[in-house]
């Protein structure tokens, strides 16, 4: 018997999807489990597996059509059977629906011309474009138009007189994953009171300590960088001021003290900014949060980074300091209360016993909720953070 299997809720909140790319063709034999596409959400690509095994009889959604959770991906049944015909997507449900019930079709009006074929998305792809929808061809099923369709519709367009007044525009379309992360950036910066304390840390032995260990990681084929041993260092101090591992229930007015320390940390991709979250860090060695680290921002750099891995974070490290930068006011990431930025480690003059010494130092850059945290409690925090690194034996 045919399954009509739905497009499943993946939680945090997904309530769509972009098909990426099947990995099956109607017709083709698929076994229970067997990986059938790939569908981009806000967050990450996720790879969607057969719920049984059975012919691919009918596939619904083509490459770059949007689909919302609850709707009818695929049917899949037996070899030479009919599928059922599945549930009208919404648009085309709602062509013939009359206020007072079915009085049959009305008469089309004299104005319309043919009708687009296009989900909300797309059309609101088209509106933040400046595009006419109605001008677009579309290449899908029925001529239904994609995302990309409308894409490629605004660089064929000519630009408008007033925009060409000085010179030449680009208009490049904001993608999901960047609009999702701008969403959220401006949700945290308009909603939390940040405050940014700024201090320097002697990380002299800490650089010794990361050289001594780099066998050892290089055995297990890990590339060690300075990240984890910060990250310990933060969940160490986490542990004695807890306020910095919490949130804000506004509904209810309570602070929320987390016990469990899940830190994210900051992944560029060519899609815009993610952040996976290592799990109970406080409870893992050096080694461990490197082979970790190093996991996660793999498959985030390859867009195959799983929902639960991007999700339960209590805090938070931006790392400005492998590109080049010294100080930042990192945004937190809502709901958390903290976000410490990462300098580059680098060659300072630093004064030990009255002498003036070269030593490596670290540019540490802490964002706290005010709400939470007045700013002696941040400073203390800092403080102990700062201790870890310049005494890092306590880190292993």
């Amino acid at each position: 018997m045919a399954t009509e299997f739905k497009f499943p809720d993946v939680g945090e909140g997904i309530t769509e999807g972009e098909i990426v790319l099947w990995l099956v063709d109607e017709g083709e034999r698929v076994e229970q489990d067997q990986l059938m596409v790939q569908v981009e959400t806000d967050k990450a690509v996720v790879e969607i597996p057969s719920p049984r095994a059975g012919t691919i009889l009918k596939i619904l959604y083509r490459e770059g059509e949007i689909i919302k959770v609850g709707e009818t991906l695929v049917i899949i049944g037996e070899e030479g059977e009919k599928p059922p015909e599945p549930e009208k997507k919404e648009e085309e449900k709602r062509e013939y629906v009359g206020i007072v019930g079915d009085v049959g079709k009305a008469a089309p009006k004299a104005a319309a011309g043919p009708r687009v074929l296009a989900v909300p998305a797309v059309r609101k792809l088209a509106k933040d474009l400046g595009v006419d929808i109605n001008k677009v061809k579309g290449t899908g099923p029925d001529g239904r138009i994609s995302e990309d369709d409308v894409k490629r519709h605004a660089e064929q367009a000519p630009v408008s007189a007033d925009e060409d007044t000085y010179g030449e525009i680009e208009r490049i379309p904001i993608m999901r994953v960047r609009r999702s992360v701008a969403q959220k950036m401006v949700r945290s910066a308009t909603s939390i009171p940040h405050v940014t304390h700024t201090d320097i840390a002697n990380a002299t032995q800490l650089v010794l300590l990361k050289r001594q260990k780099a066998g050892e990681a290089s055995s297990r084929k890990i590339n060690l960088t300075y990240l984890p041993f910060i990250m310990k260092a933060a969940a160490l101090s986490l542990l004695k001021h807890p306020y910095l591992n919490s949130s804000v229930d506004s509904e209810r007015n309570e602070i929320l003290l987390k016990k469990y320390i899940n830190i994210g940390f900051a992944v560029e991709t060519d899609d815009g900014l993610l952040v996976p979250v290592v799990k109970n860090v406080d409870k893992k060695s050096i080694i461990e949060l490197a082979e970790e680290t190093q996991r996660l921002a793999d498959l985030t750099w390859q867009r195959k980074v799983a929902l639960a891995d991007l999700k339960g974070g209590t805090f938070s490290i931006t790392n400005i300091g492998s590109i080049g930068g010294i100080y930042s006011t990192p945004i937190i990431n809502h709901p958390e209360a903290a976000n410490l930025g990462l300098g580059k480690i680098r060659e300072l003059p630093w004064v030990v016993n009255g002498e003036v010494k070269v030593i490596s130092g670290i540019h540490l850059s802490l964002s706290f909720d005010h709400r939470i945290l007045d700013g002696a409690e941040a400073a203390r925090f800092l403080n102990d953070v700062i201790a870890h690194i310049e005494d890092p034996g306590q880190l292993v």
